[in-house]
Protein backbone atom coordinates (compact mmCIF):
# COMPACT_ATOMS: atom_id res chain seq x y z
CA UNK A 1 0.00 0.00 0.00
CA UNK A 2 2.73 2.01 0.61
CA UNK A 3 4.27 2.07 -2.62
CA UNK A 4 0.76 2.24 -4.35
CA UNK A 5 0.83 5.98 -2.31
CA UNK A 6 3.83 6.60 -3.41
CA UNK A 7 3.36 6.11 -7.05
CA UNK A 8 0.10 8.31 -6.91
CA UNK A 9 1.99 10.92 -5.59
CA UNK A 10 4.75 10.75 -7.70
CA UNK A 11 1.52 10.93 -10.81
CA UNK A 12 0.32 13.70 -8.97
CA UNK A 13 3.30 16.26 -9.05
CA UNK A 14 2.68 15.40 -13.06
CA UNK A 15 -0.48 16.26 -13.77
CA UNK A 16 -1.41 18.57 -16.68
CA UNK A 17 -2.09 22.43 -16.11
CA UNK A 18 -3.49 25.37 -17.86
CA UNK A 19 -1.56 26.20 -20.93
CA UNK A 20 -1.02 30.25 -21.48
CA UNK A 21 -0.33 32.03 -24.97
CA UNK A 22 2.35 31.06 -26.63
CA UNK A 23 4.85 32.45 -29.17
CA UNK A 24 5.90 31.20 -32.15
CA UNK A 25 8.87 28.89 -31.98
CA UNK A 26 12.50 29.79 -32.00
CA UNK A 27 14.66 27.05 -32.39
CA UNK A 28 17.79 25.78 -29.96
CA UNK A 29 18.38 26.52 -26.74
CA UNK A 30 21.01 29.42 -27.07
CA UNK A 31 24.16 28.28 -24.88
CA UNK A 32 27.11 29.54 -23.06
CA UNK A 33 30.19 27.92 -25.49
CA UNK A 34 31.56 26.24 -22.10
CA UNK A 35 28.14 24.49 -21.41
CA UNK A 36 28.99 21.31 -22.69
CA UNK A 37 32.34 21.31 -20.58
CA UNK A 38 30.55 21.80 -17.26
CA UNK A 39 28.13 19.33 -18.32
CA UNK A 40 31.11 16.67 -19.12
CA UNK A 41 32.30 17.50 -15.32
CA UNK A 42 28.87 17.12 -14.00
CA UNK A 43 28.74 13.51 -15.89
CA UNK A 44 32.24 12.73 -14.81
CA UNK A 45 31.86 12.90 -11.39
CA UNK A 46 33.93 16.01 -10.60
CA UNK A 47 31.07 18.54 -8.89
CA UNK A 48 34.22 20.27 -7.60
CA UNK A 49 34.91 21.83 -11.62
CA UNK A 50 31.57 21.70 -12.41
CA UNK A 51 30.15 24.18 -9.69
CA UNK A 52 33.51 26.15 -10.16
CA UNK A 53 32.75 26.77 -14.17
CA UNK A 54 28.83 27.15 -12.98
CA UNK A 55 29.71 29.95 -10.78
CA UNK A 56 31.66 31.49 -13.07
CA UNK A 57 28.50 31.47 -15.78
CA UNK A 58 26.48 32.69 -12.79
CA UNK A 59 29.09 35.75 -12.57
CA UNK A 60 28.86 36.02 -16.47
CA UNK A 61 24.96 36.10 -17.20
CA UNK A 62 23.66 36.59 -13.39
CA UNK A 63 20.05 37.25 -14.88
CA UNK A 64 20.38 33.99 -16.25
CA UNK A 65 18.69 30.65 -14.96
CA UNK A 66 21.43 28.18 -16.51
CA UNK A 67 24.35 28.91 -14.39
CA UNK A 68 21.96 27.85 -10.94
CA UNK A 69 20.70 24.58 -12.94
CA UNK A 70 23.94 23.43 -14.14
CA UNK A 71 25.29 23.81 -10.27
CA UNK A 72 22.19 22.14 -8.76
CA UNK A 73 22.52 19.67 -11.46
CA UNK A 74 26.16 19.03 -9.97
CA UNK A 75 24.92 19.16 -6.71
CA UNK A 76 22.34 16.37 -7.29
CA UNK A 77 24.50 13.76 -7.85
CA UNK A 78 25.96 14.63 -4.64
CA UNK A 79 23.29 13.91 -2.70
CA UNK A 80 21.85 10.69 -4.88
CA UNK A 81 25.28 9.15 -4.41
CA UNK A 82 25.29 9.84 -0.10
CA UNK A 83 21.33 8.38 -0.43
CA UNK A 84 21.83 5.33 -2.45
CA UNK A 85 21.31 1.50 -1.38
CA UNK A 86 22.33 -1.17 -2.91
CA UNK A 87 18.87 -3.04 -2.33
CA UNK A 88 17.31 -6.20 -4.54
CA UNK A 89 20.76 -6.66 -6.59
CA UNK A 90 20.47 -3.19 -7.44
CA UNK A 91 21.78 0.49 -6.21
CA UNK A 92 19.34 3.39 -5.85
CA UNK A 93 18.30 6.32 -3.67
CA UNK A 94 15.76 5.00 -2.17
CA UNK A 95 15.08 7.85 0.88
CA UNK A 96 17.15 10.83 2.38
CA UNK A 97 16.50 12.60 5.27
CA UNK A 98 16.61 16.10 5.71
CA UNK A 99 19.65 17.72 6.29
CA UNK A 100 21.16 20.77 6.75
CA UNK A 101 23.29 20.86 3.80
CA UNK A 102 21.10 20.79 1.14
CA UNK A 103 19.32 23.95 1.42
CA UNK A 104 21.55 25.38 -0.91
CA UNK A 105 20.56 23.20 -3.59
CA UNK A 106 16.92 24.54 -2.92
CA UNK A 107 18.03 27.56 -3.11
CA UNK A 108 19.53 26.93 -6.53
CA UNK A 109 16.34 25.84 -7.67
CA UNK A 110 14.03 28.83 -6.78
CA UNK A 111 16.66 31.64 -7.52
CA UNK A 112 17.14 29.42 -11.23
CA UNK A 113 12.53 29.33 -11.08
CA UNK A 114 12.75 32.94 -10.20
CA UNK A 115 14.84 34.48 -12.62
CA UNK A 116 13.09 32.29 -15.28
CA UNK A 117 9.51 34.15 -14.40
CA UNK A 118 10.73 37.51 -13.84
CA UNK A 119 12.16 36.87 -17.51
CA UNK A 120 8.43 34.98 -18.55
CA UNK A 121 6.63 38.54 -17.07
CA UNK A 122 9.38 40.49 -19.66
CA UNK A 123 9.07 38.43 -22.92
CA UNK A 124 7.07 35.31 -23.49
CA UNK A 125 10.03 32.32 -24.34
CA UNK A 126 9.68 28.40 -24.78
CA UNK A 127 13.28 28.20 -23.92
CA UNK A 128 12.36 29.96 -20.34
CA UNK A 129 9.57 27.78 -19.82
CA UNK A 130 11.68 24.97 -20.29
CA UNK A 131 13.81 26.73 -17.52
CA UNK A 132 11.13 26.98 -14.83
CA UNK A 133 10.28 23.37 -15.26
CA UNK A 134 13.34 21.73 -14.87
CA UNK A 135 14.10 23.91 -11.67
CA UNK A 136 10.83 23.02 -10.21
CA UNK A 137 11.98 19.54 -11.19
CA UNK A 138 15.13 19.43 -9.75
CA UNK A 139 13.19 20.43 -6.39
CA UNK A 140 10.54 18.07 -6.67
CA UNK A 141 13.14 15.23 -7.18
CA UNK A 142 14.65 16.31 -3.80
CA UNK A 143 11.24 16.27 -2.18
CA UNK A 144 10.38 13.03 -3.09
CA UNK A 145 13.47 11.33 -1.84
CA UNK A 146 12.64 12.54 1.41
CA UNK A 147 9.35 12.08 1.37
CA UNK A 148 8.02 15.25 0.92
CA UNK A 149 4.58 14.97 -0.99
CA UNK A 150 2.95 17.99 -0.35
CA UNK A 151 6.18 20.02 -1.73
CA UNK A 152 7.21 17.04 -4.39
CA UNK A 153 3.06 17.96 -5.65
CA UNK A 154 3.22 21.90 -5.35
CA UNK A 155 7.12 22.02 -7.41
CA UNK A 156 5.71 19.16 -9.86
CA UNK A 157 2.42 21.15 -10.97
CA UNK A 158 4.30 23.76 -12.37
CA UNK A 159 7.23 22.03 -13.65
CA UNK A 160 4.46 20.39 -15.45
CA UNK A 161 2.73 23.15 -16.67
CA UNK A 162 6.15 24.38 -17.82
CA UNK A 163 7.65 21.73 -19.55
CA UNK A 164 4.06 21.57 -21.91
CA UNK A 165 4.22 25.16 -22.46
CA UNK A 166 7.70 25.22 -23.49
CA UNK A 167 7.04 21.93 -26.04
CA UNK A 168 3.97 22.87 -27.39
CA UNK A 169 5.58 26.35 -28.12
CA UNK A 170 8.84 25.05 -30.12
CA UNK A 171 8.96 21.32 -30.49
CA UNK A 172 12.50 21.01 -31.13
CA UNK A 173 13.32 21.92 -27.33
CA UNK A 174 14.47 17.88 -26.81
CA UNK A 175 14.88 18.25 -23.25
CA UNK A 176 11.50 19.12 -22.76
CA UNK A 177 10.96 15.42 -23.99
CA UNK A 178 12.83 14.36 -20.75
CA UNK A 179 10.09 15.18 -18.27
CA UNK A 180 7.29 13.81 -20.66
CA UNK A 181 8.70 10.91 -21.26
CA UNK A 182 9.32 9.78 -17.57
CA UNK A 183 5.94 10.82 -16.74
CA UNK A 184 3.99 8.49 -19.80
CA UNK A 185 6.16 5.41 -18.40
CA UNK A 186 5.81 6.23 -14.93
CA UNK A 187 2.39 6.59 -15.31
CA UNK A 188 1.73 3.15 -17.38
CA UNK A 189 3.49 1.14 -15.06
CA UNK A 190 0.90 1.33 -12.07
CA UNK A 191 -0.58 -1.54 -10.03
CA UNK A 192 -4.13 -2.45 -10.75
CA UNK A 193 -4.81 -0.99 -7.58
CA UNK A 194 -2.95 2.43 -7.89
CA UNK A 195 -4.76 2.19 -11.68
CA UNK A 196 -7.57 2.24 -9.72
CA UNK A 197 -7.43 4.41 -7.06
CA UNK A 198 -5.87 7.25 -10.10
CA UNK A 199 -9.25 6.96 -12.19
CA UNK A 200 -11.37 7.79 -8.84
CA UNK A 201 -8.77 10.62 -7.81
CA UNK A 202 -9.02 12.32 -11.69
CA UNK A 203 -5.05 11.84 -12.50
CA UNK A 204 -4.37 11.88 -16.28
CA UNK A 205 -3.47 8.68 -18.05
CA UNK A 206 -0.16 7.85 -19.92
CA UNK A 207 1.12 5.36 -22.24
CA UNK A 208 4.36 3.71 -21.53
CA UNK A 209 5.34 3.44 -25.08
CA UNK A 210 4.94 7.15 -25.90
CA UNK A 211 7.04 7.88 -22.54
CA UNK A 212 10.10 5.03 -23.92
CA UNK A 213 9.74 7.42 -27.50
CA UNK A 214 10.07 10.60 -26.03
CA UNK A 215 12.77 9.67 -23.58
CA UNK A 216 15.12 8.37 -26.80
CA UNK A 217 14.02 11.69 -28.50
CA UNK A 218 15.57 13.61 -25.68
CA UNK A 219 18.69 11.38 -25.44
CA UNK A 220 18.68 12.25 -29.78
CA UNK A 221 17.71 15.73 -29.36
CA UNK A 222 18.23 17.26 -26.40
CA UNK A 223 20.84 19.65 -25.41
CA UNK A 224 21.45 19.30 -21.50
CA UNK A 225 19.40 16.34 -20.24
CA UNK A 226 20.73 13.45 -22.94
CA UNK A 227 22.48 11.52 -19.88
CA UNK A 228 19.85 12.30 -17.08
CA UNK A 229 17.36 10.88 -19.45
CA UNK A 230 19.73 7.81 -20.62
CA UNK A 231 20.15 7.08 -16.93
CA UNK A 232 16.10 6.96 -15.45
CA UNK A 233 15.76 5.32 -18.42
CA UNK A 234 17.99 2.41 -18.34
CA UNK A 235 16.44 2.63 -13.93
CA UNK A 236 13.51 2.09 -15.09
CA UNK A 237 13.79 -0.76 -17.13
CA UNK A 238 15.63 -2.35 -14.47
CA UNK A 239 13.32 -1.67 -12.13
CA UNK A 240 10.26 -1.38 -13.21
CA UNK A 241 10.37 -3.80 -16.35
CA UNK A 242 13.11 -6.08 -15.50
CA UNK A 243 14.28 -5.42 -19.04
CA UNK A 244 17.74 -5.88 -17.99
CA UNK A 245 19.46 -6.61 -22.16
CA UNK A 246 17.63 -3.92 -22.93
CA UNK A 247 18.69 -1.48 -19.76
CA UNK A 248 21.89 -2.74 -20.93
CA UNK A 249 21.83 -1.10 -24.45
CA UNK A 250 20.98 2.06 -22.44
CA UNK A 251 23.45 2.69 -19.76
CA UNK A 252 26.76 0.90 -21.74
CA UNK A 253 27.11 4.25 -23.78
CA UNK A 254 26.85 6.87 -20.75
CA UNK A 255 29.42 4.79 -18.66
CA UNK A 256 31.50 3.99 -21.39
CA UNK A 257 31.42 8.05 -21.99
CA UNK A 258 31.49 8.22 -18.55
CA UNK A 259 34.39 5.88 -17.01
CA UNK A 260 35.35 8.15 -13.89
CA UNK A 261 31.73 8.48 -13.10
CA UNK A 262 31.56 5.01 -10.70
CA UNK A 263 27.37 5.75 -10.31
CA UNK A 264 27.37 4.42 -13.98
CA UNK A 265 29.48 1.46 -13.52
CA UNK A 266 27.79 0.26 -10.96
CA UNK A 267 24.09 0.48 -13.00
CA UNK A 268 26.27 -1.72 -15.71
CA UNK A 269 27.69 -3.82 -12.97
CA UNK A 270 24.24 -4.03 -11.66
CA UNK A 271 22.58 -5.32 -15.12
CA UNK A 272 25.17 -7.71 -15.76
CA UNK A 273 24.78 -9.60 -12.27
CA UNK A 274 21.22 -9.74 -13.22
CA UNK A 275 21.96 -11.49 -16.45
CA UNK A 276 24.12 -13.68 -15.17
CA UNK A 277 27.61 -12.24 -16.41
CA UNK A 278 28.89 -12.42 -12.89
CA UNK A 279 32.80 -12.28 -14.20
CA UNK A 280 31.45 -8.63 -16.25
CA UNK A 281 29.49 -7.48 -13.12
CA UNK A 282 32.60 -8.15 -11.17
CA UNK A 283 35.09 -5.85 -13.34
CA UNK A 284 32.44 -3.21 -13.51
CA UNK A 285 32.05 -2.84 -9.64
CA UNK A 286 35.49 -2.83 -9.38
CA UNK A 287 35.76 0.01 -11.94
CA UNK A 288 33.65 1.86 -9.81
CA UNK A 289 35.42 1.73 -6.74
CA UNK A 290 38.61 2.64 -9.04
CA UNK A 291 37.19 5.62 -9.79
CA UNK A 292 35.58 6.44 -6.36
CA UNK A 293 38.79 6.55 -5.17
CA UNK A 294 39.83 9.43 -7.63
CA UNK A 295 36.64 11.54 -6.51
CA UNK A 296 37.35 15.23 -4.92
CA UNK A 297 34.68 13.99 -2.05
CA UNK A 298 35.19 12.04 0.87
CA UNK A 299 31.73 11.43 1.56
CA UNK A 300 30.89 10.16 -2.02
CA UNK A 301 34.20 8.04 -1.61
CA UNK A 302 33.06 6.26 1.29
CA UNK A 303 30.10 5.90 0.11
CA UNK A 304 30.47 4.30 -3.31
CA UNK A 305 33.42 1.52 -1.39
CA UNK A 306 30.64 0.35 0.73
CA UNK A 307 28.10 0.38 -2.04
CA UNK A 308 30.95 -1.77 -4.19
CA UNK A 309 31.75 -4.36 -1.32
CA UNK A 310 28.21 -4.85 -1.02
CA UNK A 311 27.58 -5.50 -4.73
CA UNK A 312 30.77 -8.41 -4.61
CA UNK A 313 29.54 -9.16 -1.80
CA UNK A 314 26.15 -10.15 -3.95
CA UNK A 315 27.92 -12.22 -6.24
CA UNK A 316 30.02 -14.13 -3.70
CA UNK A 317 32.88 -12.21 -4.69
CA UNK A 318 35.87 -10.64 -2.24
Amino acid sequence: MVRVLRSLLALFVLLLAPWRALPEPRGKLSLPPNTSVILDHIYSGRRDLAIAEARQLQREAPDDPLGYLLEAEAEWWRIWCTSAEFKYGMTMAHHRDRVPADQHYLDLTLKAHSLAETSLHQHESAEMHLYSAMADALAARLFSLRGEYRATAHAGVRARQNFLTAVTSDPSLGDAYTGLGLYNYYVDTLSTVARVLRFFMGLPGGSKEEGLRQLQRAIREGQLSPPLARFYLAINLLNYDQKYEEALQVICPLADKYPENPVFQLVRGDLYAKLGRKQLAETCYRAAGTAAAQMPEEECRTKIGQLVRQSLAALNLN
